[in-house]
């Protein structure tokens, strides 16, 4: 059962999304919070698996939430995906520096919604298809991250391809594909290359990605997920 929090501090938006989420026999709302300081708070108290977490709230924003759950080392289980009304801005690319695993407009479709609260649970990263391309933008336009501090050079030459590879967009299976090597062998890589680079998730593997310069804008494909 994945357990899922809301943050919103619009109670009919909670609503509507409890209402859609709880329907689903593998996915259950925990709990709700108003503000970022509430969703901190029930965050460490609950640990759900997945933290719905709008942008722009009263008190404690989104991005102050997110990176203070990244953070914790007690709540390193929880994913956040980010709640956004814009196809991209500051804030959201913020919040992906802070520890985010993916974004979803507001006005996405019930099943576009589902299918990220499973991607993420599950350990993979989303982004919206309405975010992607703009974002691409904003890995070469704002300044370096933490990630960017550690050199790309304590990678191995296969995990070099594979960060490579995850910052293009690629599943597991299709860099097992790519790389003529089994899925087993692909999913080991991805699991070192992230304990190298200090990344959180793999959606931190992509900044870093980008940030050292593995992989250029124009080679990222628009995917709806991350992997």
């Amino acid at each position: 059962m994945i357990r899922v929090m809301l943050v919103d501090d619009q109670p009919l938006l909670r609503a509507s999304f409890r209402a859609l989420l709880d329907s689903e026999p593998d996915i259950t709302v925990v709990g709700e919070a108003a503000d970022g300081r509430a969703a901190v708070m029930m965050a460490a108290q609950l640990k759900p698996d997945v933290a719905l977490i709008d942008v722009q709230m009263p008190n404690v924003n989104g991005i102050e939430a997110t990176k203070t759950i990244a953070d914790n080392p007690d709540l390193a289980g929880i994913r956040v995906i980010i709640l956004t009304n814009y196809a991209l801005d500051e804030y959201v690319f913020a919040a992906l520096r802070a520890g985010a695993s993916g974004f979803l407009a507001k006005d996405s479709e019930p099943d576009e919604l589902l299918r990220a609260v499973r991607t993420v649970a599950n350990g993979d990263a989303l982004l919206s298809p309405k975010i992607t391309k703009r974002l691409i933008a904003e890995f070469v336009a704002h300044p370096a991250s933490t990630l960017a501090n550690t050199n790309a050079s304590v990678l191995t030459k296969r995990e070099t391809e594979v960060v490579r590879l995850v910052g293009m967009g690629m599943s597991n299976e299709e860099i097992a594909s790519h790389m003529v090597i089994s899925l087993t062998t692909a999913k080991t890589h991805v699991s070192r290359a992230l304990s190298k680079t200090k990344a959180r998730d793999r959606a931190q593997l992509v900044v870093f990605a980008y940030e050292t310069g593995l992989v250029q804008p124009r080679q990222r494909d628009d995917r709806h997920t991350l992997p």
